[in-house]
């Protein structure tokens, strides 16, 4: 899987395993806000030139795994997608004017991992949380 890509003067392969939540970690993303989220995501990276090979959306935290040309900083691409969808969720799903700017949605912060040789340790990995979350929200109901 290793996919060399290429700008105009350099040659790279930058992937990232990046996880972040919502504000509180509110279990918000459900429904059509998380079919919303996904297209919006690629889109969203897409515009900085980066591209998402995998990705998960459970309902209190999001995964992903994304290829960063080395002309951006992973938190500057981060930063962007999360604040975009914030801006998108809050005028779409909770009726904020037009013109809104300031919606917390995401928690401050996220999680990134460099990927090397682990590639297909994450990607299994990503595939396999929806499995894991509903074991867990199972052991949780027994207690």
């Amino acid at each position: 899987m290793h996919d060399i890509a290429s700008l105009c003067h350099s040659v790279w392969d930058c992937k990232y395993h990046v996880v972040w939540i919502p504000k509180y970690r509110r279990k918000a993303l459900y429904g059509q806000i998380r079919k919303r989220l996904g297209e919006m995501f690629h889109d969203l990276a897409r515009q900085r030139e980066c591209k998402i090979l995998e990705g998960h959306l459970a309902s209190d935290h999001v995964h992903m795994y994304i290829a960063v040309p080395p002309k951006y900083a992973v938190a500057q691409v981060i930063g962007f997608i999360k604040g975009k969808s914030a801006i998108h969720v809050a005028r779409t799903f909770g009726g904020r004017p037009r013109n809104f700017t300031g919606e917390h949605f995401w928690a401050r912060g996220y999680f990134v991992s460099t990927v090397g040789r682990d590639e297909q340790v994450i990607l299994e990995y990503i595939k396999k949380q929806e499995v894991e979350d509903q074991k867990f929200e199972q052991m949780k109901l027994l207690k």
